[in-house]
């Protein structure tokens, strides 16, 4: 890792001054995201790198067209995991490839980030924060901590039809939350 790399809180305050006019922190930010989706990408696809180096370019591309929409008081580093991932799900779609990529993946992109590791999942829990109780506890039980259905239900004391709604529901209100700071 390069010794002036930016770290979390670097990526946002480089995000709120490109979102300001400043050019330089701009070219910044997209060099230092450029350095976490690469790997990010290439982990998550069979035939490596050309492809991880498409998606990159996607989603900085993306990135770009969407920077005036990034809304400050949502979290940084799930608006960006978002937008990764819409770009690794559609580039799956095309290759017919069935792949589980979990919510709670958004760690994934900022994985060597050793002294903010905690920051993305901070993003994440504040974000499922927003949702109401239930949504949040199915969410929880079946997305982060990876329980079924039926153990989910024990846990929380729904029924299994009620987590399985539940998580749905919670999940869509995820993208609203995610798309509403992406659209001007």
């Amino acid at each position: 890792m390069p010794p002036n790399k930016p770290d979390y809180a670097d990526l946002e305050r480089l995000m709120r001054q490109a979102v300001a006019g400043d050019a330089h922190a701009y070219e910044r930010l997209l060099l230092a995201l450029t350095q976490r989706l690469r790997p990010f990408f290439s982990a998550r696809l069979q035939n490596g790198a050309a492809d991880a180096e498409d998606l990159v370019q996607d989603t900085l591309i993306a990135m770009h067209e969407r920077r005036s929409s990034y809304n400050p008081a949502q979290p940084f580093a799930a608006w960006v995991y978002a937008i990764a991932r819409y770009k690794l799900i559609d580039h799956l779609r095309r290759q017919r490839v069935r792949l589980h990529i979990p919510i709670d993946d958004v760690e994934g992109l900022f994985a060597d980030e050793r002294t903010d590791a905690g920051d993305a999942a901070r993003d994440v829990a504040a974000l499922l924060d927003q949702l109401p109780e239930q949504q949040r506890t199915a969410l929880r039980l079946t997305k982060l901590a990876e329980q079924s259905t039926r153990d989910a239900a024990a846990a929380s004391g729904m029924s299994e039809t009620s987590i399985r709604v539940n998580a749905h529901r919670g999940l869509k209100r995820l993208i609203a939350f995610v798309r509403r700071s992406e659209t001007p």
